[in-house]
């Protein structure tokens, strides 16, 4: 297929590199000209000026951009894809956004007879690499049909969830889910350094139980070796809980546990360490002063 990619970021830029790999023909747009010049390089097609150059004439249109100022710009400005989409085509956001910026991008696309689809990511850097991410996908099924294989291209799982600003919405839950039990899982291990355990050894046990979890599995390690230097980045953590506690004031939930973790993540950038894995709340228990 004719496809786009616009955002080349660390996680955009595996992901359109599945796409071309799979046999795609691929456009990509990146804001820095540099790094775009360097996909080509590395996995062929083209790059493109301008959002709406690369989307012009692609059946699919994928976005994956910082925030819900980038996918407004990126997706219906000037120079956005929407100008250079025709009807029938299908804009697929990858962006982690509020449901309201996806309900309002799907209102312009459809006004312009184009299809969107806000299809928020979780697995990470890695997942990315990998081809093994999780989509969770808001939007019309029909459109969804057309787009699953596609997206499949880099996912182990690709999920429609209901109508435009579901992928977003489960999304928010995704990262709630995953505040809390960080921060269990920093409880657990700075109390088994204080109490005399061999920490290492108590997640090799626990693990094997009820405890078990991914952050547990790819992290645990990391976090007792006081090593932060990878995976997702606490300044985007914060950027996502923001989005959760707005969602939860509008929609009536309460969120006590993900609003004071995200007050112990502002605590870390406050410590010069916005760019450290989320898995560093731990550097607050160790390191209390």
């Amino acid at each position: 297929m004719k496809l786009a990619f616009l955002g080349l970021g660390v996680m955009g830029y595996p992901m359109a590199g599945h796409l071309a790999r799979a046999g795609h023909d691929v456009t990509v747009y990146n804001r820095s000209a540099a790094k775009a010049a360097k996909w080509v390089e590395t996995y062929g097609g083209r790059s493109a000026p301008t959002p709406a150059a690369a989307a012009k004439g692609a059946e699919i249109v994928m976005m994956c951009v910082g925030n819900d100022h980038d996918v407004r710009a990126v997706a219906a400005g000037d120079d956005g894809a929407l100008a250079g989409m025709a009807a029938g085509a299908i804009l697929v956001d990858h962006t982690t956004a509020s449901a309201e910026v996806a309900r309002d991008v799907f209102a312009l696309a459809q006004a312009k007879g184009v299809a969107f689809l806000d299809a928020p990511v979780s697995g990470g850097q890695a997942g990315a690499e990998n081809g093994k991410l999780t989509i969770m996908v808001g939007g019309e099924a029909d459109a969804y049909a057309r787009a699953e294989s596609v997206l499949a291209t880099y996912a182990r799982a690709v999920t429609l969830m209901g109508a435009p600003g579901s992928g977003q919405l489960t999304k928010m839950v995704n990262q709630i889910c995953i505040a809390g039990l960080v921060q269990g899982l920093a409880e657990g291990i700075h109390f088994a350094m204080r109490a005399g355990l061999d920490p290492e050894r108590v997640l090799d046990v626990i693990s094997k139980g009820a405890a078990q979890s991914w952050q547990m599995e790819n992290r645990g390690k990391t976090m007792i070796a006081d090593k932060f230097d990878f995976g997702f980045a606490v300044d985007w953590m914060r950027k996502d809980l923001s989005i959760c506690v707005a969602e939860a004031r509008r929609n009536g939930a309460a969120l006590p546990v993900t609003a004071l973790v995200d007050q112990f993540y502002g605590q870390v950038q406050a410590r010069g360490g916005g760019r450290w894995d989320t898995s560093s709340l731990i550097r607050l228990l160790n390191h209390s002063k």
